[in-house]
């Protein structure tokens, strides 16, 4: 039944959350006597969801033709960034006030109360984010929070020159305040020295503390302890792999010794086609861009960058690579990113087949080369780090598929 309170003012309807997003307890309140309509609701971040709400809001205001007011959760749980931007509709379907996103405040709404009815008075209308400023802000509140409400002192990360890590150090600290994070500078024997020089750049632009702690003699140890068992088999991603584990055990070593939380820094393009290490690069407590595509990761580089310049230039143009051999590109291994994210867009977000992708015009080989990519990796999607949720079909709580199935080939 509907919830309609006697207030001085007037009648007032209450609705939860989902009851705004669908027909029927809004017109009910209103046929029960209500003259304003309060929704209450903790609604989750992801792109165009701001549009997304305006637009209910406005389908319940024509069915019920009473004023809405919407109020929404801020702030971090889990993988899930509640953005705020409670608003108000006008009994005609106008946006009359609207508090800002990401940000926790109390915002008065005046009303006139008259024979003929409730109505908002015109306040302040928050302008909705950009979409890079709007990810950026919630991959900040959602490791803020997590961080906060997990009691951890800080982060720490591995630095490695590259792109992904740069714009993670960069929301680290962000979120957290410079003197909360940590970063780790672990080059190997195929480190370019490029890289080494960049990292310490972002380190120092950004104020952290930082460490530089080759690898080369872990590795060099691992491949002498292995050597009679591998001795005569051909060379292949097991020594990248190595490398990439001796990064997570010197990370997860000084997690345990300060109690700062490992920051993992893979993008949803590498998630999503395995481009990854279990218990290397993916040894972690959470990962903020986990459902960011890289084709994103640059743009949101390109968006910090604009607001203070932190990460240089030639992390953003050079060719991203692993720097695991010597040569290495991303590309070696990938189709490029703008062709790649296309492809998982539409595979993976908006679950279109592969068929359909070909009908579009993309080339049934590389489609069909990405889609068992992503079938075949769903084992290490599992194993990975939470992260924070930023589309509307991310990894884990969005998209389950089995891990033992018949799609593979």
């Amino acid at each position: 039944d509907p919830v309609v309170f006697e207030t001085a003012g007037g009648r007032v309807g209450g609705t939860i959350c989902e009851d705004i997003w669908l027909p029927g307890p809004a017109a009910q309140a209103a046929e029960a006597g209500a003259q304003l309509l309060v929704n209450l609701n903790a609604s989750p971040y992801h792109t165009g969801k701001g549009e997304q709400r305006l637009m209910a809001l406005r389908r319940r205001v024509r069915e019920c033709h009473i004023p809405i007011i919407y109020v929404n959760l801020l702030g971090g749980q889990d993988e899930l960034v509640f953005d705020g931007g409670s608003m108000v509709v006008g009994a005609d379907g106008a946006l009359v006030q609207r508090a800002p996103f990401f940000v926790e405040g109390l915002y008065p709404v005046d009303f006139t109360v008259s024979a003929t009815g409730v109505e908002p008075e015109t306040g302040e209308v928050a302008v909705e984010s950009g979409l890079e400023e709007g990810i950026y802000q919630a991959l900040v509140l959602g490791v803020r929070d997590y961080v906060q409400k997990n009691g951890f002192p800080g982060a720490v990360l591995g630095l490695s020159g590259g792109i992904d890590s740069a714009l993670t150090l960069a929301i680290a600290v962000d979120a957290l305040g410079a003197e909360r994070v940590e970063a780790v500078l672990m080059p190997s024997r195929y480190t370019a020295e490029m890289s080494n020089t960049d990292a310490e750049q972002e380190a120092r632009a950004l104020g952290v503390k930082y460490h530089i702690m080759p690898i080369e003699p872990a590795f060099q140890v691992f491949l002498e302890i292995l050597q009679p068992v591998l001795a005569g088999l051909p060379v292949n991603s097991t020594e990248e792999n190595i490398q990439a584990r001796c990064r997570g055990v010197l990370l997860m070593a000084i997690s345990n010794k300060t109690g700062k939380l490992v920051l993992t820094t893979g993008n949803k393009s590498e998630t999503a086609v395995g481009y990854s290490t279990l218990y290397g690069d993916m040894a972690g407590g959470f990962a903020p861009i986990k459902d960011v595509l890289k084709t994103m990761v640059y743009r949101l580089a390109v968006w910090r960058n604009q607001q203070s310049p932190v990460i240089p230039q030639r992390v953003i143009d050079r060719p991203p690579s692993a720097e695991l051999r010597p040569e290495q590109t991303d590309q070696d291994s990938l189709p490029p990113y703008d062709l790649l994210d296309t492809i998982l867009h539409g595979y993976v977000e908006q679950d279109r087949s592969v068929d359909e992708l070909v009908e579009a015009g993309f080339d049934r080989d590389i489609v069909e080369r990405v889609a068992q990519l992503v079938i075949l990796n769903e084992y290490k999607r599992r194993q990975a780090a939470p992260g924070v949720r930023i589309t509307p079909r991310a990894f884990g709580r969005d998209r389950r598929y089995p891990m033992t199935s018949g799609f593979r080939r």
